[in-house]
């Protein structure tokens, strides 16, 4: 460019003393040959300090573009020191023209600037603007061109644009988080819907980071346990094809499983009633796992049994807390509790199906001498005084009977915690043992 302008002025130059020409039009060629000197070496040196070969890849801000302003305005100044008054009283009238004529192509032009030069996006961006999804085509003076996923071609006033809030999903990186919710049976605890949709998407391909993978209950809805899935992927192109594949995996993977994702309908059902905890064989298995209940019949477990309560604990939860006041004790059905000390926090035992605790609390209302803590979904029976009060009423002899295994199995601990260095023996006589529990079921000698 500065070398066709440069041979510009030297033809200019050459008609001007080599021709006969008028002096009017000699006069203009003179006014003429400073500028085009001075276009010409403002291109020049916009090329050298600003242009696409620089090794430093300093144009990425500076694109042609702003190339072309710059060259215009320095020239437009350059113009104003070399003509001055000349150019001065015109300038000031066509500014104001210029300025009321091309108010909105002005505002498109400079917004156009603005955003070549912050580069909030880049040609093959996927990006939201004006409320659109698309891929950035074309960046022009005036416009920016996106074609969104239906392949529609939308244009966007620079000056438009420059206002909105644009949404980058290129940038910083390529990986995008989506979401999507689906709804769980109340009948599955959810632990066990987390772990199945985690399983289930552990190996998809389609997502970029799969340790990142969140599964989170939203809500409690009306039908259902409502899950949110939140995952990686590094080609937004491909978002409503992986979400997809996600509902997809999920949905088989619930079929799998027996979950159930309920239908948002109204209907009567007539629910068969669940098994009695005297019906269920794990039940049964862990009361008669307890050794202090040995001494009891058959019948008797069977009627401690169902005047006990189920509870279910999620991973994590605490159970009972170490000096908390209590009158009831805990059979573990299912799962797995671990027992700690306060206020270390110290580990002192394991729980598993058929271990029990809390039998002190039961019988005398003292308070919990540990914390127990579910490692893993737990399901426990709970007894309470008053269900073994009942027991006892109807059955005199009971209260002997467990009384006096506490009693032997308190009396072993102590031994244990004495062999340890952990305390002193301590010991209670079972039948002294058996008075305290008879006053706190407020159990009469006669009833006995």
């Amino acid at each position: 460019m500065s070398t066709l302008v440069f041979a510009a002025y030297a033809a200019a130059d050459a008609l001007r003393v080599h021709t006969s020409v008028t002096e009017q039009f000699s006069a203009q060629l003179r006014l003429v040959e400073p500028l085009l000197v001075a276009f010409g070496i403002i291109n020049a040196l916009v090329a050298v300090v600003i242009n696409p070969w620089r090794r430093d890849a300093l144009p990425d801000r500076f694109p042609t573009i702003v190339q072309d302003a710059l060259t215009i305005a320095l020239f437009a100044i350059a113009a104003v020191v070399l003509l001055q008054e000349k150019v001065l009283a015109t300038t000031a009238v066509g500014a104001v023209v210029i300025g009321f004529a091309l108010q909105e192509t002005l505002g498109n032009l400079f917004a156009g600037l603005a955003i070549q030069i912050e580069k909030p996006f880049r040609v093959g961006h996927w990006v939201q603007i004006a409320g659109k999804d698309g891929i950035v085509t074309e960046t022009t003076w005036r416009a920016t061109k996106i074609r969104t996923k239906t392949g529609n071609l939308v244009v966007v006033p620079n000056s438009v644009l420059a206002r909105d809030t644009i949404t980058n999903y290129s940038q910083p990186t390529a990986d995008t988080r989506l979401e999507l919710e689906v709804g769980a049976s109340y009948d599955t605890p959810p632990n066990d819907v987390k772990a199945t949709i985690l399983e289930a998407l552990s190996h998809e391909q389609a997502i970029s980071r799969p340790d990142l993978t969140e599964v989170l209950v939203v809500d409690f809805a009306a039908y259902a346990i409502a899950y949110r899935i939140r995952f990686w992927i590094n080609d937004f192109a491909a978002d409503e094809r992986v979400r997809d594949r996600v509902r997809s995996l999920i949905y088989y993977a619930f079929r799998r499983r027996g979950i159930t994702i309920p239908y948002p309908i109204e209907v009567q059902i007539r629910r068969e009633p669940p098994p009695t905890l005297v019906d269920r064989p794990e039940v049964g298995r862990a009361v008669n796992a307890v050794d202090i209940f040995a001494g009891l019949s058959e019948e008797q477990r069977t009627a401690l049994t169902s005047a006990a309560r189920p509870s279910l604990y999620g991973a994590g939860e605490v159970i009972v807390r170490q000096g908390q006041l209590g009158s009831s004790m805990f059979i573990v059905v299912s799962g797995e509790a671990v027992v700690t000390l306060e206020p270390s926090r110290h580990e002192v035992a394991r729980l598993t199906p058929g271990s029990f605790f809390g039998e002190m609390s039961l019988l005398t209302g003292e308070a919990r001498t540990a914390t127990v803590t579910a490692v893993s979904d737990c399901e426990v029976l709970e007894i309470t005084a008053d269900g073994f009060r009942r027991l006892v009423l109807e059955n005199p002899a009971v209260v002997e009977q467990v009384g006096a295994a506490v009693a032997t199995r308190a009396a072993r601990l102590a031994d244990l915690r004495l062999a340890q260095g952990a305390g002193a023996r301590g010991d209670e006589p079972p039948s002294s043992f058996v008075a305290r529990v008879r006053r706190f079921l407020r159990l009469s000698v006669t009833a006995l």
